[in-house]
């Protein structure tokens, strides 16, 4: 259990997909202008991740190893990860209007999220069992998510800031974003 509880943090808060990985900036300089929003791109990231984590390990262990048809890796992953991205969406669609509405362009662009695709290869690449691929899909996920709402809450007061002019808009989110990196990088030494 305590090797499960080291793998949870060294990927939330030591190796952060977002932050210490640089994966997945898209969504993360997106949806981070609106606290609602990106609450709910974390939790749309979540499910995905973790979906897409475990089908994959499944799709791999138990297809493509045994065929000797590794060299589909890529293909397949795309294909679950494309498939559990259109279930979001159909499903904020209809469910939860405003914020499918909210989220825009960036909810499809979960399909290409190289986060996603990042964390489904990390897990096969490090061997990972079928519970280490789990928590750490969960863990990597929370992570991106942790990222995500500490960015938003950020920019939100950003807003109310006086900005010098030449570090308006994309200027500002991305040295912000480095100094939130910065933050994560203190975590080495734990792990």
């Amino acid at each position: 259990m305590g090797d499960y509880i080291v793998l949870a943090i060294s990927c939330i808060f030591v190796n952060n997909i977002l932050l210490g990985q640089f994966l997945g900036n898209c969504p993360f300089l997106g949806t981070s202008k609106k606290m609602e929003t990106a609450v709910g791109m974390a939790m749309a990231v979540v499910f995905v991740l973790v979906m897409a984590g475990v089908i994959t390990w499944i799709l791999n262990t138990y297809f493509l190893v045994p065929f000797g048809i590794e060299y589909l890796r890529t293909i397949g992953f795309i294909l679950v990860i494309a498939a559990l991205v259109q279930f979001v969406e159909m499903f904020l669609k209809k469910s939860i209007p405003a914020l499918y509405a909210g989220l825009g362009i960036f909810l499809p662009l979960i399909t290409t999220n190289c986060a996603v695709m990042g964390v489904c290869l990390i897990n096969v690449n490090e061997e990972y069992t079928f519970i280490q691929a789990l928590v750490t899909s969960f863990s990597y996920a929370v992570g991106f998510g942790l990222a995500l709402i500490l960015f938003a809450g950020v920019r939100e007061r950003i807003l109310l800031a006086r900005v010098p002019k030449p570090l308006q808009d994309t200027s500002i989110g991305l040295v912000t974003a480095g100094m939130l990196a910065l933050v994560f990088y203190a975590f080495k030494g734990m792990v």
